[in-house]
């Protein structure tokens, strides 16, 4: 049997706006996520419920974009805010590890609740691959986003930072 695509559920019109995580969120497809994020910010939205009862797992790049949104979330005025639910065991370690409970809401509870109909989720349509360069700076920035907010994360990526620098910078 076919492995399943990793894809984003969301409903964007909600308040809060949810998103549930279907699959591994990773760097190769988290640009989609990044960018709807990014178009909801813009247009005022300041509450997001990410779940992830059916998420296998999550890279630092994906993590990265969520220290991004809660960054933007605290700039609001008044603050937004960005509740994890049902994240599993692995999912809740990987949080903690790299800060990010510290910035987001975790919600610990067994069920998640996500406050409206759940049923109205769509699909977020794969955009086009990003170029090269593009993907380095989205890479780079989340990374960034992690040391941003836990200054310990430095050590952790430091490699990875000077090697996208490089990769940007060179062009």
């Amino acid at each position: 049997m076919p492995k399943e695509e990793p894809q984003f559920l969301v409903n964007p019109y909600d308040d809060p706006v949810i998103v549930q995580v279907l699959g591994k969120a990773s760097f190769l497809n988290s640009s989609p996520v990044k960018e709807l994020f990014d178009r909801l910010v813009k247009h005022g939205k300041s509450r997001f419920i990410i779940d992830f009862s059916s998420c296998t797992g999550m890279d630092s790049t994906f993590l990265g974009i969520l220290a991004g949104l809660g960054i933007a979330m605290m700039k609001k005025d008044p603050q937004g805010s960005v509740v994890l639910c049902s994240l599993g065991e692995r999912n809740l370690e990987l949080i903690e590890n790299l800060g990010l409970h510290r910035l987001l809401t975790v919600d610990k509870g067994e069920s998640s609740d996500l406050g409206s109909d759940s049923t109205n989720l769509e699909s977020l349509q794969k955009g086009g691959k990003l170029p090269e360069i593009e993907n380095a700076r989205m890479v780079l920035q989340a990374h960034e986003n992690l040391v941003a907010i836990d200054s310990s994360n430095k050590t952790k990526f430091q490699d990875v930072i000077a090697f996208l620098k490089n990769q940007v910078e060179g062009n």
